[in-house]
């Protein structure tokens, strides 16, 4: 069935729709996704070296993978950043295939390493990237303090 499915690099056509999804996907009430935003996505369509790719089923967006050249102060190192899937395609392997289509070009585009973040409750999403390679690093837990 997941051929049916096709992976084409993100276009300026798909963002209405890969930013609703990510909507209606991530939790924005809870950070790091609170920078779930136009902006975020547009930062990335326009990145030099972006590695970022829609799954299309027809004209509908299935998922998405946002990815760039650079984690923190290590320009050698890709970003995977954001990636989802639509619920009614999840189980069809398109999240691997937007995960390795992200990596693939980060590795063409010099990439050593290729690092992403999980929210410690999202399992589905660490076992997918358990399933393509990655391995957990370092454990860090955001804090944060809201105005008194």
């Amino acid at each position: 069935m997941v051929s049916e499915i096709r992976l084409v690099p993100l276009s300026v056509d798909h963002v209405p729709q890969v930013l609703a999804l990510g909507r209606r996907l991530y939790d924005l009430s809870v950070k790091p996704y609170t920078s779930w935003s136009l902006s975020a996505v547009a930062h990335h369509l326009d990145g030099v070296e972006s590695a970022c790719w829609v799954a299309l089923a027809g004209d509908r967006v299935a998922g998405y993978v946002l990815g760039s050249m650079g984690f923190d102060q290590r320009a050698d190192w890709g970003n995977l950043e954001w990636i989802a899937t639509d619920p009614d395609f999840q189980g069809r392997g398109v999240g691997g295939r937007l995960a390795e289509a992200c990596c693939r070009t980060l590795e063409e585009a010099g990439a050593t390493a290729v690092v992403t973040d999980v929210e410690s409750r999202n399992e589905a999403s660490a076992a997918l990237m358990r399933r393509h390679g990655f391995v957990e690093g370092a454990t860090v837990t955001l804090f944060v303090r809201e105005p008194r």
